[in-house]
């Protein structure tokens, strides 16, 4: 079934059509806050956790949390701090790149570099460090205890490099992620404190040379629960598999992500994340994963039991469907989950802006992971049991401002969708977290 709440051109006029979703902004004391991915998510007490990011080698990055009971922001910590590294004198924590997952109590998740240098034209690990720091010493895993408020220094990422993704198997306690920017799989036993590092999974990842060794890294893995296998894709479209009671990681001979639909790529060129799949989840009711992938917006089905994969809707918003064109993030969006209700998946996405009836183009490409031009923010759901698209229409500011950038999302026990957007706070661009009411409502 199809409901398409989008069967018009958005031009700015349009701000006041009563198929738009209001959006509110919250300044939560960081005025350097940068653009953040990934790293938001509802936990069991109801509060909504995040992290802020600093691209700036003076400061790390920062930890809030959201309580929709009060109305409030809690300050938790600064992610240098968190990790012992305040009196270190090296580049910090800039940011955290991922979802926050909770186990007995505990919030688990990793830090990632912030701050980059300029090589070759593209945004590198660091090889100088600014005058009087040293160079980045590595992402740690971390915990948060939901109770006493403590954090807990669980593992440091060797070779000085961060956590670009995560996943973990809260059944077993394993945490999997890959490193940035050579793309190393990284395993930790959480329960047993054992790391280990498989090394490099698609040639020299992000840290190669373009046209050459380099490689887009898969921001998102899944775990599935019948066995505590995980899964991750690479930028040629083939799908790695690990368990951790074999130790053996090995690529799926019988399916990839090569269609056709999802267009033509050369995986050695950056600006874009190429075959990889771009966000992914864990479906227990059918034994199956669900998949975006991130420049053609189709959702897929993954069985990796049976090696399959099933195209099922396109889920960019209805004006991009209408167009026919890829959304103007280059990589694509993050802001894609599975609901409380476990059969509604939101998904933050974008959608063309119209100006006297023509499209407004961007860059037809670019080098790194960015917007090519502006565009609207849509809300898009789908029902998995009743197979229900609905686009929700494009998001504004209270003062007719659009949120961009946005590359995250969580979803509140009461349906509110929450994610972490730019918007104008005394005169200066920032990101920080944005709340939207449940669009059921």
């Amino acid at each position: 079934m199809l409901i398409d709440n989008s069967d018009y051109f958005i031009a700015f006029e349009a701000l006041t059509d009563s198929r738009s979703l209001p959006a509110k902004h919250y300044f939560s004391g960081f005025d350097r806050a940068h653009d953040t991915y990934n790293a938001i998510s509802a936990a069991s007490d109801g509060k909504i956790y995040y992290a802020l990011s600093s691209d700036n080698y003076e400061i790390g990055g920062q930890m809030y949390v959201y309580d929709p009971a009060t109305d409030s922001i809690k300050f938790l910590g600064d992610l240098t701090t968190i990790c012992g590294e305040q009196d270190l004198k090296a580049i910090p924590q800039g940011k955290s790149h991922v979802r926050f997952y909770e186990r007995n109590g505990k919030l688990y998740f990793s830090t990632h570099v912030g701050y980059y240098q300029l090589i070759d034209g593209m945004d590198r690990l660091p090889e100088t460090a600014p005058e009087g720091y040293q160079l980045y010493p590595g992402g740690h895993f971390l915990s948060y205890d939901l109770k006493t408020e403590q954090f807990e220094d669980l593992a440091t990422v060797p070779g000085g490099e961060g956590m670009v993704s995560m996943t973990m198997d809260r059944d077993r306690g394993h945490m999997y992620g890959i490193s940035w920017p050579n793309g190393n799989f990284i395993h930790y036993d959480l329960d047993n404190n054992v790391f280990k590092n498989l090394g490099p999974i698609s040639h020299r990842g992000e840290a190669g040379t373009p046209g050459e060794d380099f490689r887009s890294l898969c921001r998102s893995l899944f775990v599935d629960a019948r066995d505590g296998s995980v899964y991750f894709s690479v930028a040629e479209g083939d799908i790695f598999t690990y368990n951790p009671e074999t130790e053996i990681l090995r690529k799926l001979e019988n399916v990839d992500l090569r269609l056709d639909y999802f267009g033509k790529y050369d995986p050695t060129r950056p600006g874009s994340m190429s075959y990889n799949w771009r966000k992914i989840f864990w479906y227990p009711a059918e034994n199956v994963a669900y998949g975006v992938h991130g420049n053609s917006g189709y959702l897929f089905r993954f069985d990796p039991k049976a090696e399959t994969i099933e195209i099922v809707e396109r889920i960019t918003s209805g004006p991009s469907r209408k167009s026919g064109m890829f959304d103007q993030f280059s990589y694509g969006y993050l802001g894609f989950q599975l609901g409380p209700d476990q059969q509604t998946i939101y998904y933050l996405t974008g959608g063309p802006i119209y100006e006297n009836g023509k499209r407004i183009k961007g860059e037809d490409q670019i080098a790194k992971g960015a917007a090519k031009g502006l565009e609207n923010l849509h809300l898009i759901t789908y029902q998995l049991s009743t197979q229900t698209y609905i686009d929700h229409g494009p998001i504004f500011y209270g003062d007719g401002e659009r949120p961009t950038y946005v590359n995250s999302i969580a979803v509140g026990n009461d349906g509110s969708i929450y994610t972490l957007a730019r918007f104008t706070h005394e005169g200066k661009t920032i990101q920080d977290l944005v709340k939207i009411p449940n669009p059921f409502n």
